[in-house]
């Protein structure tokens, strides 16, 4: 009863969707995650691919959102309580990002690590084009390149370490192992092999999923840290 003597309705049980559910829909996810790469069509370029890849991806991450009734809110796609933190936010996860590439960086040149050299220079000129003094070019691609970037983190951080938690939420270390496993994948995805690049690319997302778990779970200063990251390694093959 409430204060005017009416009855109130019974309160909605809603149950939770099992964590095996979530299992099941990781399956699928990282299943087309990998399989839609097959896909190359030859008469476009890499970005175009690339965007292509991504936006498959986004589709079923949102289908799986839908049907387990988790808004991108809950994920970390909204706006930020402070932009003033936000900022520095961006910044930590950005300097975080740099200092952990070059510290690998410093390891292997020192140690001599066993580990596939890096390529990726060598291919950028057949992804991107010609970058050098090539300043029309860069600012055509850019912004594709900062669509990518959200994408990724929309759904590598975002989605993914969520829906890993969800499937381990039984387990006190879940957020530990999201976090490291989503980073793994990352990688490998970039370049389906264990080299530097692979390496490197992992601790990108490393440092990017620990800055969203470090910093409230909001996907924008991750977003804007993997731009501006991105932004500078298109630069120097200007």
């Amino acid at each position: 009863m409430n204060s005017l003597g009416k009855a109130e309705p019974p309160a909605q049980n809603i149950s939770k969707p099992s964590p095996l559910y979530f299992l099941l829909d990781l399956a699928i996810y990282i299943s087309v995650m990998f399989l839609i790469r097959e896909v190359y069509f030859s008469q476009f370029n890499f970005i175009t691919n690339g965007l292509f890849w991504s936006i498959s991806t986004l589709l079923v991450a949102v289908v799986l959102v839908r049907l387990r009734n988790v808004s991108w809110k809950e994920i970390g796609l909204c706006k930020p309580k402070n932009y003033k933190q936000s900022l520095y936010a961006t910044a930590f996860i950005l300097g975080f990002t740099v200092i952990s590439i070059v510290f690998f960086q410093i390891v292997n040149d020192q140690f001599g690590l066993q580990i596939a050299a890096d390529t990726s220079e060598q291919n950028a000129a057949d992804k991107f084009g010609n970058l050098t003094s090539n300043w029309l070019l860069f600012l055509s691609i850019i912004p594709f390149i900062w669509l990518q970037s959200a994408l990724e983190e929309i759904l590598d951080r975002g989605f993914l370490i969520n829906w890993i938690e969800k499937t381990l939420s039984s387990v006190w270390f879940a957020t530990v192992i999201a976090v490291i496993f989503q980073a793994m994948l990352f990688g490998f995805r970039h370049s389906y092999d264990l080299s530097e690049r692979s390496i490197t690319v992992g601790l990108i997302g490393l440092a990017m999923g620990i800055g969203y778990v470090a910093f409230g779970r909001n996907l924008w200063p991750l977003i804007f840290a993997h731009c501006l990251l991105n932004t500078m390694s298109m630069l120097e093959r200007v």
